[in-house]
Formats: C-alpha cells, sequence, structure tokens
C-alpha cells in the first residue's frame, strides 16, 4: 500500500499514489475520515433501510428504494461490470475497501448521537448511492401532475404550468473560448444547484498517480471525479439536460394462487416477480413492504389493491440502469485519465445517467458542447404521462444519438433553458438564467478567470417582469399600497440580502400566488392523489402556481381568475403588513440534514432567488427559506490550472466542531472562491498510508 494524503489551507484532501488502485482506496479512506456520518447516510439511503435510525419520517423514502429495487440494481450493475470492465470494476473495489478502512478507525460523534456502527461497504454500495442521489433527478413524478392537472383544469393546463418543477436540480454553465479571454485560453465555469445538505454533497478532492492528476468535485461515496475536473490540459462540466428518460406505467395487477400476475399489452396475463421485505423503523413496529416488478418495471406505487386510498392503480418504473444493467461507471476511469477534448468526448459516449449537457475545454483549443446519457426512443406520450402497460406502443425500440451543440460569438450557457437537449426533453427551466449570463458575457470583449465570480452571484430576476407589470396598471389603491406600488416599480429587481425592496416584492409575490391557490378554480387541484409521500412535492399546488407564476400572471384568460384583482388584494395585504426587514431575513439557508444542528448557529440569510443567476430557491407562498441553491462553484482556467477556483457551501470536513466543517462559507456567502492548489511542495503532508 503506497498512499500520501495532503492538505491545503481549506482542509481539501490531495491524494498520490504510484497506481490508479492505490489512489482509489486512498480516496475511499479519506472520505471516510472526513464523511464517516455521510457515507453511512447514504449507503443506508441506497439500501432502504434509513428509517432504521432516522425513524418514520425516512420511511417513504425507504419504500421507494426497496420498491424500485435500487440496491438490486446496484448489484446487477456491478456484475455486470466485472464482467464487462474488469479493470473499472476493480477500481472501485479498491475505493471500497478503502472507504472501509477508513470507517474502522472514524469517530464521527453523529455515530455516538445515535448508538449506530459504521456498516460495511461491498463493491456494488458506490453504484447504489449515485443511483439513489439520481432516481428522482429526471422529475418522473412530474408525470403524476401533468396528469392531476389535466384531470382537474384540461390538457391546456399542462403547458401553463410547465416549468421548472419542485425537486428538480439544475445548474449554469458557461464555456468561454480563448477567443473571447485575456489570456487565449477557454475557462470553464459554472454551478451546480441542488439541495444544499450539511455535510456537502460534493467534495473537492485532488488525485494524482503517474497515469493522471486532476482536481474536481467528487460525489462522497463513488470514486474518481464525474462531473467536474480539471486534469491540467483538458477540463469538462456539466449542466441537468432536463431530459426525459424514465417511465411510468400503469399496471393492472391481479393475485393468483401463485403469486401476482400483470397485463401485458399482448392482451395476456403474465406472471409478476414478487416477494416481501421488512424495513426496520427506529422507536416502531416494522413495516413489510410488498416488492412487486412486472415486465415494465418495478412497481413503486400501489399493487394488486390499488393505491393507499382504495384507488384502483399501480405505478411500474422503467428506468435505464434497470433495463440495461450499466451504470456508466465505465466512464469514470477514463475521464480522469483524459488529456484532450476528445478523450472527454469518447469516456461520455459510456455515459449512462443523469443526462447531462458536457463543456470542455483544453490547452490546445479544443472545445466540446454536447449531451451525454442514455434516452430511451418510445411513443410521445410515453414521455408526458403514465400510460398503460396493457396497450401496445409503449415499449422502448433504442436509445437517441446524444445531440451537439457549437457556441455562439465563442461563448455557450446552459442553465438548464431549451438547447441542444430540448428533443430529448418535455419540460425545461425557464430562459432567464441562461439569458442573464448570456447577456452579461456579451458585455465586456474578453474574461479572465478572475471575472467569473461576478456571475455567480448575480441577482437579477427577470422573472418580476409579469407581476410588476400587473402593479404598474393598478390605480385607486389606499395610500399605503400606493406607496409600496411606488417602491416596488422603482425597485431594480435584484434580490439582494440587505435589500427591504426585494423583502417586500417577495412579500407581494407570495400573497399572489396563495390567492390564486385559493380561487375555486385552482383550489381543487390541492387535494393531491394518494401517491407515496416521497412523491408528494411535485404534486403540490402551491410550489406549482409559485414557478409558473408568470405564466399563470401572463396568460389569457386562464380560468377566469381576476389576477389584477388578486395583485391588487395582495398589495393592500402587504401594505398593511410590510416585511420588518431585508430579504436576507427571511430568505435563510435551510440545509438538509440526517440529525438536526446542535450548534445553536442561525443559518445565513441569501441573495438571490429561483430565477436568478445566484439560484437560491424560495417556495413563494410557502416559505422564503432556501432549500436549493449552489451545491459548489467552480473556475476551470485552461491557460493555469493554478488560476482556477472552487468554492462549497461548508466545508471539506463532514465532522462537526473540525476547522474545515464550515470554514468555506464566508466565501461562498460572499461569492469568493478558493484557489485550487495543485504544487504538493505546497500543501501540508498529512499522512503516509
Amino acid at each position: 500500500m503506497s498512499a500520501e494524503t495532503y492538505r491545503d489551507a481549506w482542509g481539501i484532501p490531495h491524494l498520490r499514489a504510484a497506481t490508479a488502485g492505490e489512489l482509489a482506496r486512498a480516496q475511499g479512506r479519506v472520505t471516510a475520515r472526513d464523511r464517516a456520518w455521510q457515507l453511512e447516510v447514504e449507503r443506508h439511503r441506497a439500501q432502504g433501510t434509513s428509517a432504521s435510525f432516522l425513524g418514520p419520517g425516512a420511511l417513504s423514502w425507504d419504500r421507494l428504494a426497496r420498491r424500485a429495487r435500487l440496491a438490486d440494481t446496484a448489484r446487477r450493475c456491478f456484475a455486470a461490470l466485472e464482467d464487462k470492465d474488469p479493470e473499472t470494476a476493480a477500481w472501485v473495489r479498491e475505493y471500497t475497501d478503502g472507504v472501509n478502512e477508513g470507517l474502522a478507525a472514524c469517530d464521527a460523534p453523529e455515530f455516538a448521537r445515535t448508538g449506530l456502527a459504521p456498516g460495511r461497504w461491498e463493491p456494488w454500495t458506490p453504484l447504489a448511492v449515485w443511483l439513489a442521489t439520481h432516481i428522482l433527478f429526471a422529475g418522473f413524478p412530474a408525470k403524476l401532475w401533468r396528469e392531476h392537472i389535466t384531470a382537474h383544469l384540461g390538457p391546456d393546463a399542462v403547458a401553463l404550468f410547465a416549468t421548472d418543477g419542485p425537486g428538480t436540480a439544475g445548474s449554469n454553465g458557461w464555456l468561454v473560448s480563448g477567443e473571447r479571454t485575456v489570456t487565449g485560453h477557454a475557462i470553464v465555469a459554472g454551478d451546480p444547484h441542488r439541495f444544499i445538505e450539511e455535510p456537502g454533497v460534493y467534495q473537492q478532492i485532488h488525485l494524482s498517480c503517474p497515469e493522471f492528476d486532476v482536481v474536481g468535485l467528487a460525489v462522497p461515496g463513488v470514486p474518481g471525479i464525474a462531473h467536474f475536473g480539471h486534469t491540467g490540459t483538458v477540463a469538462w462540466a456539466i449542466t441537468n439536460a432536463m431530459a426525459d428518460y424514465q417511465d411510468l406505467y400503469r399496471e393492472r395487477l391481479r393475485r393468483t394462487g401463485a403469486g401476482v400476475e400483470a397485463l401485458g399489452p399482448d392482451g395476456t396475463w403474465h406472471r409478476a416477480a414478487r416477494h416481501t421485505e421488512t424495513i426496520h423503523v427506529a422507536g416502531e413496529d416494522s413495516v413489510e413492504v410488498e416488492v412487486i416488478e412486472t415486465d415494465r418495471g418495478p412497481v413503486i406505487a400501489g399493487g394488486p389493491e390499488g393505491l393507499d386510498d382504495g384507488t384502483p392503480a399501480a405505478l411500474s418504473l422503467r428506468y435505464p440502469p434497470r433495463v440495461t444493467g450499466d451504470l456508466g461507471f465505465g466512464a469514470l476511469l477514463p475521464l480522469l485519465r483524459a488529456r484532450r477534448v476528445a478523450d472527454v468526448d469518447r469516456a461520455l459516449d459510456a455515459w449512462a445517467e443523469p443526462v447531462n449537457v458536457v463543456q470542455a475545454a483544453d490547452t490546445e483549443g479544443g472545445l466540446l458542447h454536447r449531451v451525454a446519457g442514455r434516452v430511451p426512443v418510445r411513443a410521445t406520450a410515453n414521455r408526458l404521462r403514465p400510460v398503460p402497460a396493457w396497450e401496445p406502443g409503449h415499449e422502448w425500440t433504442g436509445w437517441h444519438t446524444p445531440p451537439r451543440a457549437g457556441l455562439t460569438d465563442g461563448v455557450a450557457v446552459m442553465a438548464n433553458q431549451r438547447g441542444p437537449a430540448t428533443p430529448l426533453g418535455v419540460e425545461f427551466a425557464p430562459p432567464h438564467r441562461a439569458d442573464r449570463i448570456a447577456a452579461l458575457l456579451a458585455g465586456k470583449e474578453r474574461w479572465s478567470a478572475a471575472d467569473m465570480p461576478a456571475l455567480h452571484t448575480d441577482t437579477h430576476l427577470a422573472s418580476a417582469g409579469p407581476l410588476l407589470d400587473l402593479v404598474t396598471a393598478l390605480d385607486g389603491l389606499s395610500p399605503g399600497a400606493a406607496a409600496l406600488r411606488e417602491r416596488l416599480l422603482a425597485w431594480d429587481r435584484h434580490m439582494d440580502a440587505d435589500s427591504a425592496d426585494a423583502a417586500a416584492y417577495a412579500a407581494v409575490r407570495g400573497a399572489v400566488v396563495r390567492r390564486l391557490a385559493a380561487h375555486p378554480a385552482l383550489a381543487p387541484a390541492a387535494v393531491p392523489p394518494a401517491y407515496p409521500e416521497v412523491l408528494q412535492p411535485w404534486l403540490a399546488l402551491v410550489p406549482r402556481i409559485a414557478y409558473a407564476l408568470e405564466h399563470l400572471l401572463r396568460a389569457e384568460d386562464p380560468y377566469g381568475i381576476d389576477r389584477a384583482g388578486a395583485v391588487r388584494a395582495a398589495l393592500e395585504e402587504v401594505a398593511a403588513e410590510p416585511p420588518a426587514g431585508t430579504w436576507g431575513d427571511t430568505h435563510r439557508l435551510a440545509p438538509w440534514r440526517a440529525l438536526p444542528d446542535t450548534s445553536g448557529s442561525p443559518e445565513p440569510g441569501l441573495s438571490g432567488d429561483h430565477d436568478c443567476v445566484l439560484c437560491t430557491s424560495a417556495v413563494p407562498g410557502l416559505t422564503d427559506r432556501a432549500a436549493r441553491g449552489p451545491a459548489a462553484r467552480y473556475v476551470w482556467d485552461l491557460a493555469d490550472r493554478r488560476r482556477s477556483g472552487w468554492v462549497v457551501p461548508h466545508g471539506a470536513s463532514g465532522v462537526p466542531g473540525s476547522p474545515h466543517h464550515r470554514d468555506q462559507q464566508p466565501l461562498w456567502l460572499g461569492g469568493e472562491l478558493a484557489p485550487v492548489v495543485t504544487d504538493f511542495d505546497r500543501l501540508t503532508k498529512e499522512t503516509d498510508d
């Protein structure tokens, strides 16, 4: 065993070893030291056993994980990897061996709080963690929402409510070619938007061996650097392509003496796989779960007896790794070994999921802008809503060729808007973030890496326009509401944490959303179908109205709603009880933690909003708190990797009390980046393993 661990001033691990296998083992070991509790939580989530220590609040997720067969799919994918790519399988094994070594020596305080001991990682566990992290990433529950809102308001409502919905993760990313930089070399920059967790969902790391030397953002529990990396000669980054690659099927199931059968598209009843599993729940009785899988896929909701409310329904989920036995891990080692854009391109041909838009550049001027991942070819109806399993015409018939795109005026911008992935998706993010980034980049001829944080932290809110247009047209207001109207019209439309005007706008917006949700035309849709709790965020009416607000305010005569009257009433309401402070007083970070925070530290106030480049997502009408935001920021400089920068919301260490647990948060809040250090002579040596 030969590996060295170094740390920089921010506690970020820099690992050096003689071989890729030894380096993977070292990565697993140091990740377990820094993120032991996080790894244990992710292992349990992937296996559907988190309720055993987190209690009944985790039960709905565990049911989904069991019924969707996440762990079994990961086992299948790893077995296929061993057969087709034994080198990568051995590399993954080295990583899990390192995790187990690190967990054996960990002293994370959460284990004492819960009475939990770290469990053993199997070679397939990283694949299960990846799958559990991304199974809801493509937002297949949005198909249930489309069906739900169609039932209440008709098919035209689908387009009216179509936008970046609750639970959807996104990102900003931009590629500036050398012709538009001060150095003549490209810059790749951006920030992935995810639910903010503590510890963070990305781990800054440096991996060095004779084969490769890469810095980037790793996913704790997964070897290598998948999404964001810089090898010194080539750098890459991704955004969510918003592709639709998972299908829901309505199943007709029946019990027989031998088990369960499902009606197929050939008109014949076919035997479905069936067994039961037991979920242990801390503080409560164990729960038995029936696991059923049809020829389409695992049944994730309902069963032969229907849903919990007696509705005769069952839903199966078809997703690519369950069908193909391939989770795309064959791309990971080639990405680390990449020297040029062409190498990244070839590596990504093996990518499976999530489906991403990739931007890459190298030191020789090579550029890449493409979609990577597997999207099945099937009927249009499959992409829109659950389809009947017993009718022909809904099968998968192949895979789409991932689209490619170029640059415009030396720049490519992706922020989940319609772009190269348009043929592969249904709903995309509004264009505001992408348009704003493009406009800012157009404002200067030459850019440097040091200029990029100003783009990361831009707070202009273009989606405020429709509401403010209605405010402009109001007259006959009370004196207080008239004064509020003038304030809003004079506001610069920047959602800055220290802005009282931004707080006033947010208060009016929230009041409008609540009034629309209470309107008799929309209120019936507030009662969602009896699907599992874990799917309910996609079916909640208030968030759907909040994120589709500009469409609802601009559409012609939507369901007879007096929108001007709703805005007038909201303005009067807020004028009577105005917010006491600034936007940052209520727009506070709300990170997810497996256990409650006991530090007593208040969460910081945030600038930004859902449609700002600084995308810190509140849910207007429900809460100003932000559970989603930039899970990291990065700037990859192809002229000199040492001029690159990165930051995460908290710190490199997941151990409470560590000096590096939250030391990057001031940088993250202030829009600054920590420098990327790759010279081992400038680092502090920690261990020889």
